[in-house]
């Protein structure tokens, strides 16, 4: 399980999703990246979908993501540490 992890501007919680398949999490980077780069003018909203848990739905507004990360959820991590950047000495 791959999760995808989005922040926003002005707020101190990420939003994340989960894919099955990294070709389909790397799609939505991809799209996202596009949309802070600029590069994508077609919309102002990002529509993004959990496939873990299957009712969840998240709409942003693209010019509000300040980063956005992909990183394999497994259970031998058990969750002691967040992925991403960590200041711990």
């Amino acid at each position: 399980m791959y999760s995808l992890e989005i922040s926003l501007r002005y707020s101190p919680f990420p939003l994340s999703i989960q894919k099955k398949d990294f070709e389909d999490v790397k799609k939505i980077y991809d799209e996202i990246r596009d949309f802070m780069n600029g590069n994508n003018q077609d919309s102002n909203l990002i529509e993004l979908n959990c496939e873990k848990v299957q009712d969840k739905f998240i709409t942003v507004l693209a010019k509000e993501v300040i980063s956005v990360q992909i990183y394999e959820k497994s259970a031998v991590a058990g969750g002691s540490k967040r992925p991403g950047f960590s200041l711990d000495i």
